[in-house]
């Protein structure tokens, strides 16, 4: 069984204008093939490439497992050297993801490699995020806290993501009090008869290769997969609608709290009950 999925639009190039007018305005995914055609970057980085520049820094890693109530928001799972972890990625297959790192601040001579895009969105200088994913490593079904728009930059490799519009989420199975959905659900292949809402969800796929960039907008829940080893760079422009902003708001200054609060409380009794509250609430759209 699969996800009812259409293709994410594509463009060589585009205008300011366009972009702004065709995909901002309009809350619309796209993939912009050369936008990065004419940065260094687009030469430069590969893996060799950071491992070169970034080999000796120590990076934070995720892998799959499901939130526990151990765990911090976003804390990591395990820390290795950059240049070990590389290769690790180039020897097999691994889960182990780099997620929200600030690679930029640890190494400034990165920043001289890509060029900020004048595309009709003001970035957020201080964010550049790098995302780093081996073989076949998933990122689960989330949307991000802080409802940004956002430009995702793939470099080394393909990258698949699927994106579902904010008007979907009655059919994703999203965990109350949490930016994501059942973290047990196989969105390559989803078991229908176990999650009976998704098969009405109407999303989109893309497949990024080396130097493409994929614009995200607000609140849109994402799903990304590794198809090989590589890394993707995000930059982030905060959400235009006032809807969105107040969201954020809450996002970062109520419910994360609220959400550690509760699983410091009540353990593992708060995740499973979350857990339980995404079947009840979303199977009613079934």
């Amino acid at each position: 069984m699969s996800l009812k999925l259409t293709e994410i639009e594509r463009v060589k190039t585009i205008s300011k204008a366009d972009f702004y007018n065709l995909y901002v305005k309009k809350q619309k995914p796209v993939v912009v093939e050369q936008l990065t055609a004419d940065w260094p970057a687009y030469e430069k980085w590969n893996l060799a490439y950071i491992k070169e520049v970034a080999g000796d820094k120590t990076v934070p890693l995720y892998d799959d497992r499901p939130v526990s109530h151990k765990d911090g928001f976003n804390e990591a799972h395990a820390h290795m050297k950059m240049s070990d972890y590389i290769d690790l990625l180039h020897a097999k297959p691994t889960n182990y993801r780099i997620f929200l790192y600030n690679l930029m601040k640890e190494v400034p001579v990165l920043k001289n490699d890509f060029k900020w895009p004048d595309i009709g969105l003001k970035l957020v200088k201080q964010l550049p995020m790098l995302f780093f994913g081996g073989e076949n490593s998933k990122v689960f079904m989330h949307y991000d806290i802080d409802y940004s728009n956002i430009l995702h930059f793939h470099f080394h490799g393909k990258k698949r993501c699927v994106l579902f519009a904010p008007d979907q989420t009655p059919y994703l199975y999203k965990v109350p009090h949490a930016l994501i959905s059942r973290e047990d659900i196989d969105f390559d292949a989803p078991d229908f008869n176990q999650w009976p809402a998704l098969e009405k969800a109407q999303g989109l796929v893309t497949d990024l290769q080396h130097g493409e960039m994929l614009y995200m907008p607000e609140g849109y829940w994402h799903y990304m997969k590794y198809v090989t080893p590589g890394f993707s760079m995000s930059l982030r422009a905060f959400p235009r609608r006032l809807g969105n902003l107040s969201k954020a708001a809450y996002n970062v200054f109520i419910m994360r709290h609220f959400d550690n609060l509760m699983r410091r409380w009540k353990g593992q009794k708060w995740i499973d009950y979350k857990n339980e509250q995404a079947v009840i609430r979303t199977n009613k759209y079934a």
